[in-house]
């Protein structure tokens, strides 16, 4: 569904949604829980500048953000050379409409400063283990998170590149980052063409929980999403076709199964380790 700016909240939700919460008037929102209600991917944009003010006063707002222990392991890295978006465009494969957007970050765990502050005081990092790469991890995407949200209250449209891991070692040498530092999502935003779709999410009761995890008839759930979806949002391809063949009742879940069925990233891990992190 096209976003259409005079939808309301409830409107919103219940497209979302199969089972949305009914609201009675009473709860307190606005225009940014609209907009978050709203959001959706933004891949075509105008070919305006988003004023640097604007992009300083995003990087503030996201990097206020919840952070784990207010360690603060995240960085965002601006690419504002032409030649330096350019060239992360290039290391990313079936990704062409990056190259349209008018602005580009990097978003990054940072578990060097950390370790920086131990050798500063000659006290050991004692911590040397997955949760030291995980916490980090978090925090970017955090940060990330908050970006987006605010970006989208101003009008912008965004969105997220997970492809930059693709090459990860590559974009750590393109943007320097040292050892403990990675790189963890993209975010292409400016201001959009038209109002992103808005895409349908599984129902609530198959996500969201109370007191205990459930998963009660969840295969059942996401059929009817997948019915639902299809209906509403029709793939316009379908993936790797040559594998799999063309399906007639071609949906969410089956084109996510054809998503992972081919190996993403396998050497993450590698350079996670060659960055310094322990995983274990």
């Amino acid at each position: 569904m096209k976003n259409e700016t005079n939808l309301g909240l409830q409107q919103l939700l219940d497209y979302r949604f199969s089972d949305a919460p009914r609201l009675d008037g009473t709860e307190p929102h606005g225009n940014l829980i609209d907009s978050m209600a709203a959001r959706g991917s933004c891949r075509t944009f105008l070919d305006k500048t988003v004023p640097d003010g604007w992009v300083e006063m995003l990087c503030a707002v996201a990097l206020a953000a919840p952070t784990k222990s207010d360690l603060q392991q995240r960085d965002i890295v601006l690419l504002k050379s032409p030649i330096v978006r350019r060239s992360l465009v290039d290391l990313i494969e079936d990704q062409d409409w990056v190259a349209e957007a008018p602005m580009m970050a990097v978003f990054c765990g940072n578990n060097r400063r950390q370790r920086l502050l131990h050798e500063r005081r000659g006290i050991p990092f004692a911590n040397d283990h997955l949760d030291a790469f995980f916490n980090a991890t978090g925090d970017a995407a955090i940060a990330l998170g908050a970006f987006v949200t605010a970006a989208e209250a101003l009008g912008l449209g965004c969105c997220p590149i997970s492809a930059v891991r693709n090459k990860a070692a590559e974009v750590s040498v393109l943007l320097g980052l040292p050892e403990y530092v990675f790189p963890f999502a993209g975010l292409a935003f400016g201001f959009p063409t038209e109002a992103p779709a808005v895409s349908k999410r599984l129902p609530l009761n198959a996500t969201c929980h109370t007191d205990r995890y459930q998963e009660d008839k969840i295969l059942e759930k996401v059929d009817r999403y997948d019915a639902e979806r299809a209906m509403a949002q029709p793939y316009g391809k379908q993936r790797y076709p040559l594998i799999f063949g063309e399906s007639n009742n071609y949906a969410w879940s089956e084109d996510k199964v054809r998503q992972y069925s081919q190996s993403e990233r396998g050497n993450f891990g590698q350079f996670v380790r060659a960055q310094g992190f322990s995983l274990d």
